[in-house]
């Protein structure tokens, strides 16, 4: 029985053995067959694959800390740990994170970031030299993250080591210095990130939110030569990336949400520069080219109106912005892509409620497109040589040219007499309708001319203007008599008439004799305020 039993097994074991045997054999043998070409030295020379090591984690962003500045732009930084497992490889990426703070202007009297990292060396003798001076800041050295100070009243400077972290890399820059090297800020206000606004002005968008418009203003002269203000077109709030251009003798204007001038207003040129306006910083430019250009980053909190001052007829006002998809459609509505914007004509010296867009009405057809406009009360056509002067309107004998006998003065002329001074709320009215220009004005000096009398006026405000006017201006008496009466360096109120003669040969502001000359004060600037809305009865 245990003989059997055990010549059994063996049995089993060999069939078992001849089994795996044969299995084995042919799965290595039909791999070969399948494949010939792989060879035996293919197998030995392929390599074997190593087992990947593990990567570490980030922990979370810690807090910011606090912000190297106070105003004036500082930076601030944050931190993350990596966590690393058994034979794990480093964690990637940066351990700091470093951000903007602080952007706000400092109050005047502050001391520069970088002056006063300066001024802690001051009246201390440096390495080699035992001489003591005084820094300021230079910003001429190769490194701009090196502290780079100049002694005061010599020609050398000292490098100190590096900037604190947060110093602006140049005073017109926003970029900072960290641990000596400068950094860009991104528009999430990371330094070092790539992150940029695209031009619908959304951080590291892909301009997918935003429509361009694109257009060019033309207009011919009028035949009767009005010279004023025409619109060109409205910015909607919310726009982008504005830019308008002129290469003309004309003047571009600027009007805000609240229908108050901000550029080139009420015959008044402003210098070029920088305007804060509308919720964003807009640069005014004007070249001794005639090369003129109003450009905006954006986005804006309100409407703007575009307005050119005419002077001549224009080739062409090219402007260009972005809108919102969601305002680009109502944009459209109102301007049709197939023709160009109409020529609207309005006069400076009325309120913004007689402006041509809320009075204008448009039919369009397949051929002919018309626009409809409210005639100005006034064209003054004496601005063109070649058109003669219109007739002034009549005017009171109480208002001509002619000086009252009085008792003489003896430091004046002997036909002098006693000055007449308008006065009341009906005069100031009066004059008020009637002159061609109202102003504050600072006197800075006075000359006799003759048997005039010239001022040297700084223009402070403009109330009414028919005609363009300067921040500098000569204002005409035709007397010598101090009439009316003026003192160098006060501010007045002044209520004046433009003087052209027959034959065109002057052109000036004139004052006579009893025009209406007030002493500036905050009362009288409140009373000059609303005074259109008398005018009819003089018009």
């Amino acid at each position: 029985m245990g003989s059997s039993l055990y010549s059994w097994r063996r049995r089993y074991w060999k069939l078992w053995l001849l089994v795996s045997l044969f299995l084995g054999c042919g799965a290595l043998c039909g791999t070969q067959a399948g494949n010939p070409k792989l060879r035996r030295s293919q197998w030995l020379s392929r390599p074997r694959q190593r087992r990947q090591a593990w990567a570490g984690e980030w922990s979370a962003w810690g807090s910011w800390s606090v912000c190297s500045g106070s105003c004036g732009g500082g930076a601030s930084f944050r931190m993350r740990r990596c966590l690393r497992y058994a034979n794990a490889a480093d964690c990637r990426g940066d351990q700091r994170q470093y951000r903007v703070c602080n952007v706000q202007e400092c109050p005047p009297g502050s001391i520069d970031f970088r002056k006063f990292q300066c001024s802690l060396y001051n009246n201390k003798p440096i390495k080699g030299n035992m001489m003591v001076h005084q820094w300021l800041p230079f910003y001429g050295a190769p490194n701009q993250c090196d502290l780079n100070c100049l002694a005061k009243g010599k020609n050398f400077y000292y490098r100190f080591g590096h900037v604190l972290d947060g110093t602006k890399c140049s005073p017109d820059s926003s970029d900072m210095c960290i641990s000596g090297r400068c950094l860009t800020v991104g528009c999430d206000n990371i330094l070092g990130s790539k992150a940029s606004m695209d031009v619908c002005r959304v951080c590291g968008g892909q301009n997918s939110s935003c429509v361009q418009v694109r257009r060019v203003y033309q207009s011919a002269l009028p035949a009767s030569g009005y010279f004023g203000y025409n619109n060109v077109t409205v910015i909607p709030a919310g726009a982008t990336n504005i830019k308008v251009t002129d290469n003309s003798k004309n003047y571009l204007a600027l009007i805000n949400g609240k229908n108050h001038y901000v550029i080139n207003g009420n015959w008044v040129i402003d210098w070029p520069g920088e305007y804060d306006i509308a919720g964003t910083k807009i640069q005014y430019k004007r070249s001794a080219g005639n090369q003129e250009s109003i450009e905006a980053a954006g986005p804006t909190a309100e409407d703007l109106h575009v307005m050119v001052l005419l002077r001549e007829a224009t080739s062409g006002i090219e402007y260009e912005f972005w809108l919102p998809n969601e305002s680009y459609g109502h944009y459209q509505d109102g301007h049709s892509p197939l023709r160009q914007p109409e020529p609207a004509v309005i006069e400076a010296g009325l309120p913004l409620s007689y402006l041509p867009w809320a009075q204008t009405t448009t039919a369009a057809t397949t051929t002919t497109t018309t626009t409809t406009t409210r005639r100005p009360a006034f064209y003054p056509g004496s601005m063109y040589p070649t058109q003669r002067s219109q007739a002034r309107p009549h005017q009171d004998a109480r208002f001509q040219n002619v000086l009252p006998r009085q008792d003489t003065s003896p430091d004046l002329p002997s036909y002098c007499r006693r000055c007449k001074k308008s006065k009341g709320k009906s005069q100031r009215i009066q004059q008020y309708c009637q002159k061609d220009f109202v102003f504050r004005g600072r006197i800075l000096g006075k000359r006799v001319v003759g048997s005039e009398t010239r001022y040297d006026v700084q223009v402070k405000e403009t109330y009414k203007n028919l005609y363009p006017i300067v921040h500098r201006e000569y204002v005409w008496v035709p007397n010598a008599c101090d009439c009316p009466y003026i003192l160098v360096k006060r501010e007045y109120i002044i209520m004046a008439r433009r003087h052209v003669n027959f034959e065109q040969t002057l052109n000036r502001i004139l004052l006579e004799h009893n025009s209406f000359v007030r002493l500036w004060q905050p009362r009288e600037d409140l009373m000059m305020r609303d005074l259109d809305k008398y005018c009819q009865r003089y018009s």
